[in-house]
């Protein structure tokens, strides 16, 4: 297994990223509270990229959609369900219809709904358990070279998935598929929590972590010099 906090501090030098690798842990283990309160998923994402960690449950979850589109309650249904469709039509104004919103979440991977009691949001080096994923907010240039170093060995290209909520796409989808995943986040949240205009989102599982770090020294996404070969000198 990868000495993550070896890892945290290689990928950090390496990439020259300004805030701390996120590790997301799912358990149903009793684990230690931190202290920092209820959060959005969202939030806890940023602030433990600058060094804070958050225990998330049911009860911690400041967001409703967080708390299901991370597998910690049952999603909406009734009523509550119709003041989402009004809140995403009328309110956030971010699509168009209700049948557009029910495209979007059909088209989508569902939410891991019973996954685990809790989620432990932290910077990797202070994670507490193993993590199931690391996300990396970063800038477009940094996350091109993780994309690059994860696909090196396979060259098998990402399955992104792009639109639906930042917890949806930085977490709960990598965590059901497997697949690492870039995205942009969703406007609500980049806005309501302050993120730079640069900041992207990659989330890797971290089964893929250890290829990942593996390939540092052989591509040039990582510390590798590109060599121009005697063949293409002329051009």
């Amino acid at each position: 297994m990868v000495d993550i906090k070896a890892a945290a501090g290689e990928l950090k030098g390496l990439l020259g990223l300004k805030g701390e690798p996120v590790a997301v842990t799912f358990t149903n283990d009793e684990v230690e509270d931190p202290g920092n309160g209820k959060a959005w998923v969202c939030r806890a994402l940023k602030q433990a990229a600058e060094g804070r960690s958050f225990l998330i449950d049911a009860e911690r979850s400041a967001c409703m959609g967080g708390g299901w589109h991370c597998g910690l309650t049952e999603p909406v249904s009734g009523e509550a369900r119709r003041g989402l469709q009004r809140f995403l039509t009328r309110g956030e104004k971010l699509t168009a219809s209700i049948v557009s919103f029910e495209r979007m979440q059909r088209l989508s991977s569902p939410p891991p709904t019973g996954l685990s009691d809790r989620m432990i949001i932290a910077p990797l080096e202070r994670a507490p358990l193993r993590p199931d994923l690391v996300v990396f907010l970063c800038d477009a240039e940094q996350a091109c070279r993780l994309v690059w170093l994860d696909t090196y060995w396979d060259g098998i290209p990402p399955r992104v998935e792009l639109l639906g909520s930042l917890c949806h796409s930085a977490i709960a989808y990598p965590a059901v598929t497997g697949n690492s995943n870039l995205t942009l986040g969703d406007w609500t949240a980049r806005r309501m929590q302050g993120f730079s205009a640069e900041t992207v989102f990659f989330t890797i599982p971290v089964e893929r972590l250890p290829n990942l770090l593996e390939a540092i020294p052989h591509s040039s996404a990582g510390r590798a010099e590109v060599e121009i070969l005697p063949e293409f000198r002329h051009a």
